[in-house]
């Protein structure tokens, strides 16, 4: 008995193509990523955007978080420099570039659990790359920062003289073992390396941690608690220099070590180091460069596989 052509036409388009690549593919992954590269002007304007709404209805807009910044510096650093003895004048550079980079950092982790969450109708209702909001976030954190910089313009204009020669950041004739810094140098460029690395790894958190926090909504609080033990372990508001010529298994020595452990007090070093004119060790560059390559690998791997579910977990 022959078989109609449309029924043979239905059977052939129901019939699975062992063509098409499977929805866990390598090539899925990698071109989910070249496409949102090449759609920049739609997650450069989507970032933009965000900003401009945030402070929508403001009379100076986005310089407001210049001053918040400012405010912040200036009150921190004001008292901790008392508080720890610290000549403000190396001190209020160093907790300012602290605070500039640590915003950037904390807003990627903590907004990176929310960067799916928060694009759920784009995501549901829009045929568009998954990175392209991956994109969107981190750029406009990288926005944040660009008006933060002013901070740090301001501050290194007021106490560059403190800055400029060889300096310690606390007395010598009370800690002898205290490290002297040899000042601000052309060294200071590696700032902008030390940042485009920080904005790569931004990517794979944000990548990773919203595909997590997609499928298990209690990673976002989890994530936001842990983040404040983290601000308080990172010498962002006090310094390494103060825990130098401690005994072995001494307090000193035991919270030097941790802040060893601690992955963003090396990415913090490598920005603020040379920014400050501190001694810069290429041990952080090590540390940071090991971090990006198996965050990197995690975030694909996650990609790859979960890809095509993030629509139905949001």
């Amino acid at each position: 008995m022959a078989v109609p052509a449309l029924a043979r036409q239905d059977a052939d388009d129901s019939a699975p193509d062992e063509f098409a690549p499977s929805p866990r593919s390598w090539g899925r992954a990698f071109g989910d990523i070249r496409a949102a590269l090449a759609q920049r002007e739609l997650w450069g304007h989507l970032g933009w955007q965000d900003i401009k709404q945030r402070y929508r209805r403001s009379v100076i807009g986005p310089l407001w978080i210049t001053i918040s910044m400012a405010v912040t510096a200036a009150a921190l650093g004001g008292l901790y420099s008392q508080l720890f003895g610290q000549p403000i004048g190396t001190f209020m550079p160093y907790v300012t570039v602290g605070f500039m980079i640590w915003y950037f950092i904390s807003a990627c982790v903590l907004e990176g659990t929310e960067t799916f969450i928060a694009n759920e109708g784009l995501i549901r209702f829009l045929p568009a790359p998954l990175m392209i909001y991956v994109f969107r976030t981190v750029w406009r954190q990288v926005l944040f920062f660009a008006h933060n910089v002013v901070v740090y313009v301001v501050v290194l204009a007021i106490f560059f003289q403190q800055l400029e020669g060889p300096y310690t950041m606390v007395n010598k004739a009370t800690n002898p073992d205290a490290i002297v810094h040899p000042g601000l140098s052309w060294w200071a460029l590696l700032a902008i390396p030390a940042f485009v690395l920080i904005v790569v790894n931004g990517l794979w958190v944000t990548l990773l941690f919203g595909i997590i926090s997609a499928r298990f909504r209690d990673i976002p609080p989890v994530v936001g608690s842990f983040m404040q033990l983290f601000f308080t372990m990172t010498p962002i508001i006090w310094t390494t220099d103060l825990l130098t010529g401690g005994a072995p298994g001494s307090p000193k020595a035991i919270i030097s070590f941790l802040a060893k452990l601690n992955p963003f007090y090396h990415f913090i070093e490598i920005f603020r180091a040379p920014l400050v004119g501190q001694v810069q060790s290429w041990t952080h560059w090590a540390v940071c460069g090991a971090i990006t390559v198996i965050g990197w690998s995690l975030a694909l791997l996650a990609l790859r596989n979960y890809r095509s579910r993030v629509a139905y977990w949001v």
